[in-house]
């Protein structure tokens, strides 16, 4: 694994390169070159040259870069190329989706349970899990050595959730809730909002 400092700005690209490797492969191809990965993303290729010689010399002058190395590379590099266990707390129609959803396994995740406050969603079935109580959330991450946890609950509630959840061993996470969480030196946390998307797209409507 990589030891020196990456810009976080970078890691947040590795993915999309991974997915163009992807669906490059998928089309056939056996080389790309950065100009072509660029078209796909809408990124420079002098930026995708600049991100990714950050990790090495990946390319072979005059071919590009070979698709099926770099999609080896890239899940190595992201830690993708194992399948880590995860948790959602929240089993709202948000929650639910996410449990539902089974395109995480081809990209080295599993959601391995779902947890809500709520007595009426407790023990109800979404795809192949139970929702659990989550008054057992604390248990079942120390004893599964969960290390990724998925937040669809209330604002109000994210911050003492996150604060159990860290005590117990999560180092990352992932937070829907429309707020900013704290969270100690080596927890990762990212933020996704819907709204402050939109408010992105709004800026360019007439």
């Amino acid at each position: 694994m990589m030891t020196k400092h990456i810009p976080r700005i970078i890691i947040g690209r590795l993915p999309l390169y991974l997915r163009a490797f992807i669906r490059l492969q998928k089309d056939g191809h056996s080389y790309a070159s950065s100009r072509e990965l660029g078209q796909l993303l809408g990124i420079s290729a002098a930026q995708i040259r600049k991100d990714l010689s950050h990790f090495g010399e990946l390319g072979k002058r005059g071919k590009g870069y070979e698709i099926e190395f770099l999609i080896s590379k890239l899940n190595q590099i992201l830690n993708t190329d194992v399948i880590w266990d995860m948790i959602v707390i929240g089993a709202g129609d948000l929650g639910s989706g996410l449990a539902r959803y089974k395109g995480f396994t081809d990209r080295g995740f599993k959601v391995s349970a779902i947890f809500d406050i709520d007595p009426v969603k407790i023990g109800k079935k979404i795809g192949d899990l139970i929702v659990k109580d989550i008054r057992e959330m604390c248990d079942f991450v120390a004893e599964n050595n969960i290390q990724i946890a998925v937040l669809a609950i209330p604002a109000e509630d994210a911050q003492h959730v996150i604060d159990d959840l860290v005590e117990v061993g999560i180092t990352a996470i992932l937070n829907y809730a429309p707020i900013y969480i704290k969270t100690p030196d080596g927890v990762q946390i990212e933020h996704i909002d819907p709204s402050v998307h939109l408010q992105k797209l709004s800026y360019f409507l007439k």
